[in-house]
């Protein structure tokens, strides 16, 4: 699914309750990340939930997987692989990640503990954008 579909889905519902059962159900959707990749490494900092990210360098693109052991911020990894998943490092970069999560209402309507774990996973897929965009 990408980020315009899911923009289109929230537009359509009316109510939060169904908004955060449609981001449960996009955690649901992401592929299982296997046991083996939730390392230390993989982790990323300052989320209250445990949150994992792998980030895979392919034909000048980066890849992401990635996990939570919290549903709701399953489905905030889904919406972020929607947003940046398979795009070259510089246009990571170009996108405000923060600004579609303003735009979908979901910084109004999460915890800031919540929130700051969103920040955390953007802070941490455009760290891994930088390091490969030095690297190439």
């Amino acid at each position: 699914m990408n980020i315009a579909e899911i923009r289109d889905d929230f537009a359509f519902l009316d109510d939060w309750e169904d908004k955060y059962r449609y981001v449960i159900e996009l955690g649901k959707s992401l592929p299982e990340m296997p046991e083996a990749v939730k390392t230390e490494s993989n982790k990323v900092r300052g989320c209250v939930s445990q949150v994992w990210l792998q980030t895979t360098r392919s034909d000048g693109s980066l890849h992401f997987t990635g996990d939570s052991d919290a549903m709701i911020v399953r489905g905030l990894v889904a919406i972020l692989l929607a947003i940046y998943q398979d795009r070259t490092p510089k246009e990571i970069l170009e996108t405000d990640a923060r600004e579609v999560f303003r735009d979908l209402g979901l910084k109004d309507h999460l915890t800031p503990q919540r929130s700051n774990g969103f920040a955390s996973m953007v802070d941490r897929i455009q760290s891994d954008a930088r390091v490969a965009l030095a690297a190439s």
